[in-house]
């Protein structure tokens, strides 16, 4: 049995080679520095082999078979070992992968980018696959040398996080200059403009270290799921905007589709009757009347420049009521409403009357539309007080909100 080890161990010394398990791997360091004269080197077609020593190149041998000899391979003569009566080589062999590597895989946080569309920063993440190619063996192997590396495992760890960083730097590059909405980006719809511009900026990166990334492939760019539910959100609130021809029309827009989901909460409910109809109601109108008053706050400078022609409301004041009378409401009659410190509106009838049912909309509340003088309290207005049904008089109450106090002409200040 030892006989036999002996002579295994033997044949083993006088081949070298890369083993069958090895073929994935780009780079293979033959495990024995001390190599027999006569020794036969196997060179697979798509491999090269580079004798290395003390931090040098001492040269690289082509696919094919070979004898360890001077005469057939010169530089040898440099390695060879004085103390062995030249003997032994002295050397460190590997053996370097010339073809494409596919489906190397990468993948992580990119970090937070900002939406160009909606101006949000959004945790993003990145991953895919790529393959690569040696172009230059030497300046790999110094450069893994200098990385104290002589496998794969290092050298793939290290240009995974290199090209991460690149993507990184790449993508927010992009996003800033081209302006790409971050949901585009997400769907695909920029996937090749990114690659290529991946691709170009981590070429500079690796030429040193003699590699080429040819492609990228399975590219994704994503974000979580709320984030996305987000930004989904205030993109359709944007298009609804501009859907409607601005903030004025957006407000009526608002209106109208509070309205009607109160119809819809009351016919759910049981009818205008029901306890839970009249609260779906109310909720549905505060609703819309809030959603127009914080748009109205945002972009009323916008809404001015638009439409520097339209009459505005004159400023919040108590005014006496029309003193020529009010001829009846006509059927697109509008106001103006003054509620929560937002002017609202304009708003026709049938959502006022939701506004009442709700409890939002009272007598109290001050209105105004186009032809009145100052704002006054919606039960003062002619075209109004049908909805709101006669006053309850009360001994000693006081006079109504807006009337003049003690016969004198001034309204309330």
């Amino acid at each position: 049995m030892g006989i036999m080890n002996f002579v295994k161990k033997g044949v083993a010394e006088m081949m070298v080679a890369r083993p069958a398990e090895s073929k994935g791997l780009i780079i293979y360091k033959h495990p024995d520095n001390t190599i027999p004269t006569k020794a036969q080197l196997t060179v697979d077609q798509d491999d090269v082999a580079l004798f290395f020593r003390d931090g040098t190149v001492m040269g690289l041998v082509q696919p094919g078979r070979h004898t360890l000899e001077t005469s057939n391979i010169p530089f040898l003569s440099n390695l060879m070992d004085s103390f062995t009566g030249g003997d032994v080589l002295r050397a460190e062999v590997y053996f370097i992968t010339m073809r494409e590597i596919p489906n190397l895989k990468f993948g992580g946080r990119i970090g937070a980018v900002e939406d160009p569309k909606s101006g949000i920063p959004v945790e993003t993440m990145a991953h895919g696959s790529y393959s690569m190619r040696v172009t230059d063996p030497q300046k790999l192997l110094l450069g893994l040398v200098g990385m104290s590396a002589d496998n794969d495992d290092t050298f793939i760890r290290w240009f995974r996080d290199l090209l991460m960083k690149v993507m990184k730097d790449r993508i927010a590059e992009l996003l800033v200059k081209k302006k790409w909405p971050l949901l585009d980006v997400t769907s695909g719809a920029y996937t090749e403009e990114i690659e290529e511009s991946v691709l170009e900026g981590v070429k500079k990166h690796v030429d040193s270290y003699g590699l080429q990334i040819l492609r990228i492939g399975n590219f994704n760019i994503n974000i979580n799921d709320d984030d996305k539910a987000n930004l989904k959100k205030l993109y359709t609130d944007a298009a609804y905007v501009r859907m409607a021809g601005g903030m004025q029309g957006y407000q009526q827009f608002a209106g109208g589709k509070a309205m009607m989901g109160a119809g819809e909460g009351m016919a759910q409910g049981g009818g205008s009757g029901g306890g839970g109809g009249a609260l779906l109601g109310g909720a549905g109108l505060g609703m819309g009347f809030g959603m127009a008053g914080m748009f109205q706050q945002q972009m009323q400078p916008q809404q001015q420049q638009q439409q520097p022609q339209q009459q505005q409301p004159p400023p919040m004041q108590q005014g006496a009521p029309n003193p020529f009378g009010a001829p009846a409401a006509p059927p697109a009659m509008q106001f103006h409403i003054h509620m929560n410190g937002q002017q609202m509106g304009p708003y026709g009838m049938d959502v006022l009357q939701q506004g009442i049912q709700s409890g939002q909309f009272t007598a109290e509340t001050p209105v105004w539309k186009e032809g009145m003088q100052g704002w006054i309290p919606a039960g003062q207005a002619p075209e109004l007080q049908s909805l709101f049904g006669p006053p309850a008089a009360a001994p000693g109450a006081p006079p109504p909100f807006g009337a003049p106090e003690g016969g004198g002409d001034q309204g309330a200040q």
